[in-house]
């Protein structure tokens, strides 16, 4: 295995659902806008305040609080108070369409594996839902736990982004590596500043997976 070629970056952290695919945000605006609503207000309805953790019912899915049945039932409650039926089933079936866009990352995921094979210490740090455990997993093209030398799942720790604490489970698997040592990519700008908060450096990560590689390779120089 060569030898990491960056002195200053040690470790490459990885948001999954907008940097492996597509933003799971573009499936859910498209879904609102079918029940002619903004993308805030259909945000608002499926999964909260987003970038603060409350008692949403998405936000205790994520943490691995409820089951999903019991949070679809529930949003399902939050649109019928305003005459709407917001079905989450038939939003996850629009995220699926095309592996949610997956296909469109071999860039990317052709990066992974050469960051690996230079001897970073690579992560995920995913806000996620335990019944979707496995079907993430599928849309990466190697086996996830053979690539990543960890992955920090808010359903299992039991708290998620942009929560410190989800970023601190990720740092302690990093011993001898400090905060600025480490890169986090993430498609939320609230997700990215908090890790910034802790000193991390981080990447805000578009549509498109050159660009990606193109701005993480700077820093990796």
């Amino acid at each position: 295995m060569s030898e990491v070629v960056n002195k200053v970056i040690k470790a490459v952290l990885f948001d999954f659902g907008g940097v492996f695919t597509d933003s799971p945000f573009a499936a859910v605006h498209d879904f609102g806008e079918e029940l002619g609503l903004t993308p805030q207000e259909i945000t608002m309805i499926v999964f909260g305040s987003y970038e603060q953790d409350g008692d949403h019912p998405w936000h205790q899915l994520e943490r691995g609080e409820i089951a999903l049945e019991d949070a679809r039932q529930a949003i399902i409650e939050k649109g019928r108070e305003r005459d709407l039926e917001v079905d989450v089933y038939q939003m996850f079936a629009k995220m699926a369409e095309d592996n949610a866009g997956a296909g469109n990352r071999s860039l990317l995921f052709e990066r992974v594996g050469e960051l690996r094979e230079q001897g970073y210490q690579l992560g995920i740090i995913t806000n996620n839902v335990k019944e979707f455990g496995e079907g993430w997993r599928s849309l990466m093209p190697f086996p996830v736990e053979e690539m990543f030398h960890f992955v920090v799942d808010s359903c299992m720790v039991g708290v998620r982004k942009p929560d410190p604490r989800i970023y601190q489970f990720a740092l302690d698997k990093l011993p001898g590596i400090d905060a600025c040592e480490a890169v986090f990519l993430d498609d939320y700008l609230p997700n990215v500043e908090a890790a910034q908060a802790l000193g991390m450096q981080a990447l805000l990560v578009g549509d498109n997976p050159t660009e990606t590689v193109r701005e993480l390779d700077r820093l990796l120089v």
